[in-house]
């Protein structure tokens, strides 16, 4: 099944994406193209978006694209100015400049601030978009990258400050410092100067696990009153959203703490909150917070504290536990209500913040960059698909009042939204589950003739919400309309809604997700033939499935940097990592399920079935899910008589990151596509 295609630099491979590439440029480059391209990048490089700054020092930062600078700046403001578009922001760092300087691309991923001097970072740089990354020490104070400061090679990587001087790292350098999956296991206590594989191994995760990561909790600066010392956890994710967290002692032991494996946890300095993800000591979806004493030998976590269990339609979206207080964010059919704890009251009870009554969803994020610094300020976000984004900042600290979000800025409107309207509607699967997704409709739309244009995932606990988008609203603009489906195997109503679509279950979100193509023909908003279905990495297997499985419900598909042959997609170091969640290919029993439904098994050819047209996009330097996936389903569903579209873009990774350009061109393509099939 050309495997040929697996090897990038076989001249089979260039000469197959070359030509590809220029057959989809002839298709989708139209002069509408364009329109959409110019559009979509000045969106990007607005100046007058909603900012919400991130406090290090006496400084707020804040990261922006621009027509000036397509890559990025990195901006700061002092800390006692309003962080308003129109302030005097300061240039700190200028990516464009540095890639320039280089002679090499790199994508920004945000900083690691440095708890005992916190204007001290490391920026975290991509390699192309790529899943590699490089750690550059930079002093944000003076703007100067650090001479002779840390400076580690591209590798999938993440660290943490120890001290001033040395950081945990934890990277892919070799066989040996890496995974099965490909990503970190051994984490390095390394000083500046010394190279990465020359550091102390102060952890090592199993080769089988997925990867391994470090926490440093530092009691004096998040302001205990006794000299306890660091606190340090290590944490081996033995399968994505499977962990073990361990106490590490002065001496280097290791004393695993009593937590479900299928959790998700978080650590202050003196509490533990947790989400437990089956019902082995608390009920599915319940959120667990418990006393932490890292200095007991023998019980370290004390008695649980149930703060919430969930009800029909309920789920965690969000927790944080802060210095003094513990937030979380309830999904309550799927709209969120803010909760909030005083950690400093044994007694106290918790209480709901009560949100505008608008918001379809919420997040929060704290002011300051770390848990040790600062006070317990949060900015929270509110938005909706044609609600430009709010932000309010809630002050938890000042305890002479009740606390209450406070308004302090509104992005503006991207589109004009009038007469434009979002509903929450529900599907009936299959099975008879019901599930829910959002449409929203455009100002004028004709009855039974609607271009729908449905967005899903379905996998790895992923949960979708709505979201602001100019990109979506020039959709909406144009006569389309979009909706968001709210499958299993997604997040969105829990652990168990999750859990019921993985391995074998699978087929449920491929039911789920037709379901709902055929409830907007049934409610007759539209037909098949003007319905498409997006998706990108596991969402590009539920767009495969939906092609080779559901033919007669799309009028065209877009597959996005898809996962499609459940065969070999364990041979990509990345894919080790999705075992848990897909099955185990070399297991007959697994390999004959998944056979079921694998995309790129089930093509037929043309003289026995039409497909809808189908763009299927991918990157030549993923390095999470291999371009090979895209490439052999592209050439297969040729040879079987087809007439798909291809493209591979030479950069962007898994994410499809760049310049403002490219971000734009990549989204514009796309809806070219979109504007040739469903809405002609």
């Amino acid at each position: 099944m050309n495997l040929h295609l697996e090897a990038d630099e076989d001249p089979r491979t260039r000469q197959f994406i070359d030509e590809h590439n220029r057959a989809s440029d002839a298709a989708l480059r139209t002069p509408e193209f364009t329109e959409d391209r110019d559009a979509i990048k000045a969106l990007i490089e607005r100046q007058d978006r909603l900012i919400v700054p991130m406090r290090r020092g006496g400084w707020l930062f804040d990261f922006r694209q621009s027509k000036d600078n397509p890559l990025g700046v990195w901006l700061r403001l002092p800390a006692d100015q309003q962080p308003l578009p129109e302030a005097d922001w300061e240039v700190v760092f200028d990516l464009d400049a540095f890639c320039l300087g280089e002679g090499k691309r790199w994508s920004w991923r945000g900083v690691v601030t440095c708890p005992w001097e916190p204007t001290r970072v490391l920026l975290t740089l991509s390699d192309g978009g790529s899943d590699l990354v490089r750690l550059l020490e930079f002093d944000a104070e003076s703007k100067q990258i650090v001479t002779g400061g840390f400076d580690t090679p591209a590798a999938r990587s993440h660290a943490n400050w120890l001290s001033r001087d040395e950081i945990c790292y934890f990277g892919s350098i070799d066989r040996f410092s890496a995974t099965r999956s490909g990503w970190p296991r051994v984490g390095r206590r390394l000083k500046r100067g010394q190279r990465p594989e020359d550091a102390a191994i102060l952890f090592e995760a199993a080769d089988e696990d997925v990867y391994g990561f470090d926490l440093v909790i530092d009691p004096d600066l998040s302001g205990s009153s006794a000299n306890t010392g660091l606190i340090d956890i290590f944490v081996a994710a033995h399968e994505i959203g499977v962990a073990s967290a361990y106490l590490i002692s002065d001496d280097g032991r290791q004393r695993r703490i009593d937590l479900p494996k299928e959790a998700d946890f978080q650590f202050n300095r003196d509490h533990c909150l947790w989400r437990a993800k089956t019902d082995e000591r608390v009920a599915t979806g319940s959120l667990v917070l418990q006393r932490f004493d890292p200095r007991s030998e023998t019980m370290p976590l004390g008695p649980q504290r149930i703060l919430f269990q969930p009800g029909e339609g309920q789920s965690v979206s969000q927790m944080m536990l802060m210095r003094e207080w513990c937030v979380f964010i309830v999904s309550d059919r799927l709209r969120p209500r803010l909760m909030v704890l005083d950690l400093t009251k044994p007694d106290a009870e918790q209480r709901e913040i009560a949100l505008p009554a608008d918001m379809q969803t919420a997040s929060f994020r704290p002011l300051y960059a770390d848990l040790h610094l600062g006070d317990d300020t949060l900015y929270i976000v509110g938005q909706g698909f044609l609600q430009p984004p709010t932000c309010y900042r809630l002050e938890l600290s000042d305890r002479s009042r009740q606390p209450e979000p406070v308004f302090t800025a509104a992005a503006p409107s991207y589109f004009d939204a009038t007469g434009m309207s979002s509903e929450l509607l529900e599907a009936i699967s299959e099975d008879g589950t019901r599930v829910a997704y959002r449409l929203v409709l455009p100002r004028h739309w004709t009855k039974g003739a609607l271009p729908v244009l449905i967005y899903g995932y379905g996998g790895f606990d992923v949960a979708l919400s709505p979201n602001y988008s100019g990109v979506t609203g020039r959709w909406l603009e144009q006569g389309g309309a979009y909706v968001q489906a709210y499958i299993r195997g997604g997040g969105e109503f829990g652990p168990d809604w999750y859990r019921s679509a993985k391995r074998q279950g699978r087929d449920r979100a491929f039911a789920d997700f037709v379901a709902i193509a055929r409830d907007l023909v049934a409610r007759g908003y539209t037909v098949p033939a003007r319905i498409a279905c997006q998706g990108g990495s596991n969402g590009g297997l539920l767009t495969g499935v939906m092609l080779t499985r559901y033919p007669q419900d799309f009028g065209a598909v877009w597959c996005q940097v898809p996962v499609l042959d459940m065969t070999r997609f364990h041979l990509f170091s990345a894919g080790q990592a999705w075992m848990n969640e897909y099955g185990d290919p070399e297991v007959p029993a697994d390999r004959d399920f998944m056979l079921g439904y694998s995309p790129l098994h089930n093509v037929r050819p043309a003289s026995e079935i039409a497909y809808p047209p189908i763009y299927i996009e991918s990157s030549t330097n993923d390095d999470r899910v291999h371009p090979s996936h895209a490439r052999r389903f592209a050439a297969l569903l040729e040879e079987e008589g087809h007439k798909p579209l291809f493209h591979e873009f030479g950069l962007g990774g898994h994410g499809g990151d760049g310049d403002s350009q490219e971000r734009a061109a990549r989204a514009a393509m796309g809806y070219s596509f979109l504007r040739q099939t469903i809405m002609r």
